[in-house]
């Protein structure tokens, strides 16, 4: 869309405008011509085009400027050349001052170089005015103000007008350049992740007992650390008069930790969970065997088939097919309008511009500046999407409709890893000899028979999961909107159905999965294999809470060591404790040091859960098979155990 300008002082060609000037790498920064035209609302084009551009040409530039200038008097004598007043790294780049035969008023008129400028600063990309007032030379009084007061005075408004316009986005904004900053050591932190969780796992086959003692002796002892550090950072801040109602929404986190009541609140929170650890030690600690029991032979089946722990990498990927075929579906509904374009001057204070008000409709190929001769800095402005056709009226349904597809992929996804999952396991317990009789290929057999026999129950269970989601996510959604217009009867009310629907969605994923388990040991459709896993659970109750819990507690205590131990590597790196030997990465560059220290975290706890999910399911699919193992058969040499002998020892005690 570049085109070279007309040297014989002709407008320019029409060229689509504030699109936003293209970023190169070695010009970082934009420059805006008049900064005094982004006060919003001073002129009826800007109040129609509702604050969405700042009329004025934009250059991105290498520096931003350092000093005070404005174009002088003699510019604008007849003889005056552009070259010798304007500077070409702040003109526009369409423009060649060293050949340019357009005097300075045509340069002026169609906005090719700025009249003036003023120290800046670069700040989220662009030059912003910075400056003191003692520092402004005393002649500098730009061309409709009286005195320099007065130009200073409306170069801040306009300044603030214009920060204003993406204040409410310099948070994401500042987000977006940490990440853009640090994504290479975020996924180094998730490889480390990647690979601790896998040593972890075996470990647990070899080291099961050290590991748990170890597991229950770390999680004591840090949270006997956490206790004394928070009421240190208490006793610190006690005597603070500064409260929480003091502070309002501040994007840095260390304020909050300058706050006794912060630090209270981690006091006893760890203090509960001190306490409720300790209590079911002392109360469950003989139940701990058998979850070791249950994990030990979850450990025997998944190194008989190993290629089930690279399972959760064909989840994930067929997650992500799905989020991006959602995303893209979802940004083609949000675009489906026609663009619409409206006819703005860019230099409104041309007497002969002030005609045109930003309201007129125009179409970029058919626009012609020589329809307003009188204005030379007319162009055609993208204004918005057209909203007002048939298809954008009804974009927003199909947007609900995408989102309810999206959600039926992603649970019919994790059922099919569940289903497939459970099939691989139950061929390895009801191997009678193991692991000779298990078939080859147990998980492509698995996964073949789930998604030749089973796949109308796994869309079943999809979708039974994604009608029950759909009310939880209306709820979030009207607690944001009037979350500052409720009483307390409609926060009681809020909350209680909140609670009931998280309630029910728990339980639902519990009963699918363990429905999923039982469709893969017998085949049945899915209403008879959920009331065959709910009737074989409820004889089982006993078993089923305390071996369901324990076990649980104890992958989950697993995700969390490894999860602390990978933010504690993140911490010390991105807070700069820990420097590398030719480290090129610069820790001032972050806005905020403990973005990627939580997104190295979530990553691998998702990382841990991908691994430890498959222990989980094998553990829950080895239960249900010795559940069925006991009331199927007796033990005699007609109807013999499929179980193994330690775990018939131990789960038959319990």
């Amino acid at each position: 869309m570049v085109r070279k300008p007309d040297y014989n002082g002709e407008p320019f060609p029409y060229e689509p405008f504030f699109r936003g000037p293209v970023s190169k790498s070695d010009k970082p920064n934009v420059l805006y011509f008049d900064v005094l035209k982004c006060a919003r609302a001073t002129t009826e084009m800007d109040a129609t085009l509702e604050g969405l551009q700042c009329p004025t040409t934009q250059v991105c530039v290498k520096k931003c400027p350092s000093e005070f200038w404005k174009l002088p008097p003699e510019a604008y004598a007849p003889d005056a050349l552009p070259k010798d007043f304007f500077q070409q790294q702040y003109c526009d780049p369409r423009l060649d001052l060293a050949q340019t035969t357009m005097s300075v008023q045509d340069i002026l008129n169609q906005e090719l170089c700025p009249y003036f400028y003023t120290p800046s600063k670069p700040a989220l990309g662009k030059c912003l005015p910075s400056f003191e007032l003692q520092d402004v030379p005393p002649d500098f009084s730009l061309p409709g103000f009286a005195s320099v007061d007065e130009t200073v005075k409306h170069i801040k408004s306009a300044m603030d007008s214009l920060v204003s316009g993406f204040n409410f986005k310099s948070v994401g904004l500042r987000i977006f350049e940490d990440f853009a900053t640090s994504w290479y050591w975020i996924l180094i932190g998730l490889v480390v992740a990647m690979v601790v969780s896998l040593m972890f796992l075996l470990l647990m086959r070899y080291l099961m007992f050290v590991l748990l003692l170890a597991l229950i002796v770390g999680v004591l002892v840090a949270a006997a650390y956490g206790i004394y550090y928070c009421y240190r950072e208490y006793n610190h801040y006690r005597h603070s008069k500064l409260t929480l109602g003091d502070i309002t929404y501040n994007s840095e986190f260390s304020v909050y930790l300058q706050v006794k009541e912060t630090w209270l609140f981690f006091l006893v929170s760890l203090c509960l969970l001190e306490f409720v650890i300790l209590l079911f030690l002392t109360h469950r600690g003989r139940r701990i065997s058998v979850a070791l029991a249950l994990i030990k032979e979850s450990n025997r089946a998944v190194s008989c088939v190993t290629t089930t722990l690279a399972y959760p990498l064909v989840t994930f990927l067929l997650v992500v097919i799905s989020m991006a075929y959602w995303g893209i579906t979802s940004l083609y509904l949000a675009t489906s309008g026609a663009p619409v374009y409206h006819v703005a001057a860019l230099n409104s204070s041309i007497a002969n511009c002030s005609s045109i008000t930003g309201s007129e409709i125009c179409i970029p190929k058919e626009f012609s500046a020589s329809l307003h001769p009188d204005c030379p800095s007319v162009r055609c402005v993208f204004f918005k999407y057209d909203d007002t056709d048939l298809f954008s009226r009804i974009a927003p349904y199909l947007q609900i409709y995408n989102l309810l597809a999206f959600l039926w992929c992603v649970n019919f996804i994790i059922a099919l890893g569940q289903c497939t999952l459970a099939g691989t396991f139950a061929s390895f317990y009801w191997a009678f000899s193991k692991p000779a009789d298990i078939p080859p290929y147990p998980l492509l057999q698995a996964f073949i028979r789930t998604l030749g026999c089973h796949v109308g129950s796994l869309a079943l269970g999809a979708v039974i999961l994604t009608i029950f989601q759909v009310p939880r996510m209306l709820l979030e959604y009207l607690d944001h909107r009037f979350r500052d217009c409720r009483n307390f009867c409609c926060q009681f009310v809020m909350m209680s159905l909140k609670c009931c629907f998280w309630f029910l969605d728990k339980f639902l994923k519990f009963f699918h999965r363990n429905t999923y388990i039982m469709i893969a040991i017998h085949g049945n459709n899915f209403h008879v294999s959920g009331k065959n896993a709910y009737m074989l659970l409820r004889r089982n109750i006993n078993r089923v809470v305390v071996l369901d819990c324990v076990t649980d507690t104890l992958l989950f205590s697993g995700k969390v060591l490894v999860v602390g131990l990978v933010g504690l590597l993140a911490f010390f790196f991105f807070s700069g404790r820990i420097r590398l030997p030719d480290d090129n990465f610069q820790i001032q560059l972050l806005h905020y040091y403990w973005l990627p220290v939580i997104t190295v975290m979530a990553g691998a706890y998702l990382i841990a859960q991908g691994f430890f999910s498959v222990y989980s399911m094998c553990v829950d699919t080895l239960f249900l098979c010795f559940l069925e193992d006991l009331e199927r058969n007796e033990g005699t040499m007609l109807r013999p155990y499929y179980m193994s002998g330690s775990l018939w020892r131990i789960l038959n005690k319990s």
